[in-house]
């Protein structure tokens, strides 16, 4: 089914006018989407990859870790493009990053850069280092999805079902399950969903679905959350620890889903989640309710993200995490 543009002018236009220059001309694409994959930086890339590749250009799709594509994920359409990262080609005509805000997101693969002729930067985060030689960043886009949506627009590339499949698990998680990002990213969803997509079981899969370990370890987890009242000048701080021992075989997604439950704190305007890694450093979730930019915190504690949703790593101790976090919170 071919579906409608959601206007007649986007502000990205020109510089998606000079995308679709590039891929038209080239033989071999890499598209790579960051560390810690979710369903948004993945549904990107195998949407365009899908693309291309029914243009006739050899594609390959790349994450550096974890070892394997989350099980979540597992039923997207386009997972035969997916490679190891030491098949992904060192030289190639173009590279593409998607929902990538800086090379380090890359992890290993970053050191393909190097080997393309051109690289292109396609992101919706604020804090995007555009490192690309093309860089397609606007951090109003709901989701990267939503701004490969409109450059499939600008390119005249009609959205099928296997393509609005990759592109709606992408809007639905990275809106949360639409309760925030405006009204545009329900005008997508419904164009997607009008491809015949069943959005119910895309989000169920990816947002509703966990192990009964799950719950012992969320239980763990929860009842040692801390509430920091007087941090954010008084709106309050809500954090909960994650330690390896917490995770034992628990999937990635189970891990990643705790903030979304510790942000529901009423008393709390920004919540944190601190998850202890095999190597003893910490990654570090951040969300807030709306009053706060917590990409601007996670910047100045060396990562980045979005006004309401960000991140950053950290070798300290936990203690010394928070007290550097309260303290950039002000």
């Amino acid at each position: 089914m071919t579906i409608t543009a959601l206007s007649d002018v986007d502000p990205c236009e020109a510089k998606f006018a000079q995308v679709a220059e590039v891929l038209e001309s080239a033989h071999t694409v890499t598209i790579l989407c960051h560390v810690q994959p979710d369903a948004d930086t993945i549904g990107s890339g195998l949407a365009l990859g899908l693309v291309l590749e029914r243009r006739g250009i050899s594609v390959q799709v790349a994450f550096s870790r974890p070892s394997a594509l989350p099980e979540s994920m597992c039923d997207f359409p386009g997972v035969h493009l997916l490679v190891a990262p030491a098949d992904v080609r060192e030289s190639v005509d173009v590279l593409v990053t998607v929902d990538v805000g800086s090379e380090g997101r890359l992890g290993e693969l970053a050191s393909r850069l190097a080997g393309a002729n051109r690289t292109i930067v396609l992101d919706h985060h604020r804090s995007n280092s555009e490192f690309g030689s093309i860089n397609v960043v606007d951090e109003t886009a709901a989701s990267t999805t939503a701004l490969i949506a409109r450059f499939f627009d600008a390119w005249g590339v009609a959205i099928d079902r296997d393509i609005a499949h990759c592109l709606y698990a992408g809007l639905v998680t990275d809106t949360g399950s639409f309760r925030w990002g405006g009204p545009l990213p329900h005008v997508l969803a419904a164009r997607l969903l009008a491809t015949g997509i069943d959005g119910d079981a895309i989000a169920r899969k990816l947002l509703d679905t966990h192990p009964f370990g799950w719950l012992p370890m969320l239980a763990s987890v929860l009842g040692s959350a801390v509430l920091v009242p007087e941090a954010a000048d008084g709106r309050g701080l809500v954090y909960a620890v994650i330690r390896r021992s917490d995770i034992g075989d628990l999937r990635s997604e189970e891990i990643e889903s705790v903030v979304d439950i510790v942000r529901t704190t009423s008393e709390a305007e920004v919540a944190a989640v601190l998850k202890e890694s095999v190597s003893g450093s910490w990654s570090i979730s951040l969300r807030a309710k709306s009053a706060i930019d917590v990409s601007a915190v996670a910047e100045s504690l060396g990562g980045g993200g979005h006004r309401l949703s960000a991140g950053y790593t950290s070798t300290s101790s936990s203690d010394e995490i928070v007290a550097a976090l309260v303290a950039a919170l002000g």
